[in-house]
């Protein structure tokens, strides 16, 4: 069995690491980050060209089943990958990890996009820890009445906020280490992408114990009736025969 493993995330890897032995897998990361932590396994960089090219490499590379294991918000990505399968006739999983929720005591803000979100951080406060990645800097960039905190993988590249400083950083994050953050930095606004899972998630924590609000981006719409793993051990057996218990979105 050839299995395509969608993504560069903490899911994809870990998904990796579970079928590394035992069935051949490919992981196809983006390329966007320049250090990426690569999985066990064969590995691809770059794109496909889009929904044809990835159902030509399916069908040229003999693939028996898709994982789609990127980023929550990779939303074109997610919809090229249901079409290529679709059409190359090679069974699709997405394995999405939940999404957050609120707590007693959050002070979150829901938008749906990015500039959504710099108009209500900048009505929210003027010291704001930006934690949405380096991609989207320019739903920001027209902000010049407050100071932004990027956190981030690599370095960004223009356009951004006048004043801003970087943090390169990669998770996982500690509570301790957020906590910290926020003090040193006097952060008073927190805007974050709704990724969900455990490696970032501390950040909310210490937004809440510190009533720090936080502006939190929805995810986009994922395709129909794609059958959704949220763990990678479900994912593997969703590999072997699991398919039937899992839900669909749509």
């Amino acid at each position: 069995m050839h299995v395509l493993i969608l993504g560069g995330t903490t899911e994809a890897r870990r998904l990796a690491e579970i079928l590394h032995g035992t069935v051949r897998t490919t992981s196809s990361l983006a390329g966007r980050v320049a250090a990426p932590k690569l999985p066990p396994g064969e590995v691809r960089i770059g794109g496909f060209g889009g929904a044809e090219g990835l159902a030509r490499w399916l069908r040229e590379h003999q693939v028996d089943a898709v994982i789609d294991a990127t980023h929550p918000f990779a939303d074109t990505m997610s919809f090229h990958a249901a079409r290529a399968a679709a059409d190359a006739h090679v069974p699709l999983l997405a394995l999405r990890r939940p999404g957050w929720a609120p707590v007693d005591g959050d002070d979150w803000h829901m938008v749906d996009t990015l500039e959504e979100a710099a108009g209500t951080a900048s009505a929210l406060g003027r010291r704001v820890f930006l934690t949405t990645g380096r991609m989207g800097l320019a739903s920001f960039a027209h902000i010049a009445d407050a100071w932004f905190l990027l956190r981030s993988v690599d370095a960004p590249e223009p356009p951004y906020p006048p004043r801003m400083e970087v943090l390169l950083d990669r998770g996982p994050f500690t509570l301790d280490g957020e906590r910290e953050v926020l003090r040193r930095h006097a952060i008073d606004v927190l805007v974050t992408k709704d990724s969900g899972g455990a490696a970032t998630a501390p950040k909310l924590t210490a937004a809440r114990e510190a009533h720090v609000p936080v502006v939190v981006v929805r995810r986009p719409p994922a395709p129909d009736a794609v059958p959704v793993a949220p763990t990678p051990e479900e994912a593997a057996a969703w590999l072997t025969g699991g398919a039937a218990a899992l839900p669909r979105t749509g």
